[in-house]
């Protein structure tokens, strides 16, 4: 059973649906409501379209039975919705479908921009301003690039924005090459000088500063997208396209995140680790935790213990967390003194005593230094090396 039908409805079809009976309703009812066919449907045209790219989705099939359209607004499925036209292209083939040939892009380019953000911002949560540059249309000339009458189509292109060239090869043989215009550089027009705008010099375009407000939200994950839908750049005839905040995590000095749940170290002495040990966290939004061991408890190097609910909020729903991870490293103190360790000796389990013959051997053992090993070993095989090359075992046989 499915929470509500109306996706289904607006294609006409029943919740059972597979993907090619799905497109099929989307094929029909799009080239019926189309804006170039139909301009007074623009309404339903992008209802269509919102429900095919829905229904299309399994993931967000899947949310939309669950929870309805509602479940889809507050992000289920990842991502926003693509532009109706957008859809229709790509189900087309572009180029509109045939129905009218508005030709090359719809929208401009979508603006990429990096956000950088602590961690103690994704767990709290906040609201960053940033500050870019975009194109806007010029607002003296209306993105026309001049007075009136500036505008002409280019002579020398004819308007096309392409150059033809015959070159003959040979007899009878003739290449036809085909490159941009040089004289209106691709654009099929020209302005004059004399009454081109003052203020975009005939770009048609100026640059401005924007101010965009980010909300990081509770939970939110390094490389996470947020969209600021239409604030791209503008061009004259174009749609302008989205701009798109990447978010970049820091490193936080204590924390290090894993999903929704937090991992730390805690570095405790011997007497922590034997005897009990009691100590503070300061948490990402400034509380204190208590952590304490019982009596009799032992803590191993490499021990990991977990806390509920002290983790990273989960997004969209910053009243769930996830689990704080902490790994215990014992620091070993470097020597103990004779007595001491007589003393401990007396109180920890008894050692093993092996059975030792008597003819055996004492050896001392030293501190192992990996590098150093390392460099001794790339010497000596440089040495084996030479003695294979030059040594008394290589000879020359002559006949």
């Amino acid at each position: 059973m499915v929470k509500e039908t109306k996706f289904y409805d607006i294609l006409g079809v029943s919740p059972d649906a597979d993907e090619s009976t799905l497109k099929k309703a989307y094929r029909k009812l799009a080239l019926k409501y189309h804006p170039d066919k139909n301009p007074d449907a623009g309404e339903k045209f992008k209802e269509i379209s919102m429900a095919y790219e829905v229904l299309a989705d399994a993931e967000k099939r899947r949310i939309y039975d669950q929870h309805g359209e509602q479940g889809i607004k507050e992000g289920g499925g990842g991502g926003g919705f693509h532009s109706p036209m957008d859809i229709f292209d790509m189900f087309f083939g572009g180029g509109g479908g045939g129905m009218g040939g508005r030709r090359g892009p719809r929208r401009t380019k979508n603006l990429m921009h990096q956000l950088s953000v602590s961690l103690e911002d994704m767990y709290n949560g906040t609201t960053r301003k940033l500050a870019l540059q975009k194109n806007v249309i010029c607002s003296d000339c209306d993105g026309v690039g001049g007075k009136s009458g500036a505008v002409q189509k280019c002579p020398n292109c004819r308007g096309t924005g392409m150059q033809v060239r015959i070159h003959q090869l040979g007899p009878g043989m003739m290449q036809q090459i085909q490159s941009m215009c040089g004289e209106c550089q691709g654009q099929g027009e020209r302005i004059d000088p004399k009454l081109r705008c003052k203020k975009c010099t005939g770009r048609k375009v100026t640059r401005e500063r924007k101010i965009l407000e980010v909300a990081v939200d509770k939970g939110m994950e390094d490389g996470q997208k947020i969209t600021f839908g239409g604030e791209g750049d503008q061009e004259p005839g174009l749609e302008p396209g989205d701009i798109i905040i990447v978010l970049d995590e820091k490193e936080h000095p204590v924390f290090k995140r894993n999903g929704t749940d937090l991992i730390m170290k805690m570095n405790i002495n011997l007497s922590e680790a034997l005897c009990g040990m009691k100590k503070t966290i300061t948490t990402l939004d400034t509380r204190t935790l208590l952590i304490q061991t019982i009596p009799g408890e032992v803590l191993k190097n490499g021990d990991v213990k977990c806390v509920f609910n002290e983790g990273m909020p989960t997004y969209r729903n910053p009243f769930e967390k996830g689990k704080l991870l902490i790994q215990f490293v014992v620091d070993f103190p470097a020597r103990l003194d004779p007595a001491v360790a007589e003393k401990l000796e007396k109180i920890l389990p008894p050692k093993d005593e092996p059975i030792v013959p008597d003819d055996h051997e004492d050896v001392n053992m030293q501190e192992f230094d990996p590098e150093a090993d390392r460099q001794r070993r790339a010497m000596y095989d440089d040495d084996e090396d030479e003695r294979g090359q030059h040594g008394p075992g290589v000879s020359c046989a002559t006949q």
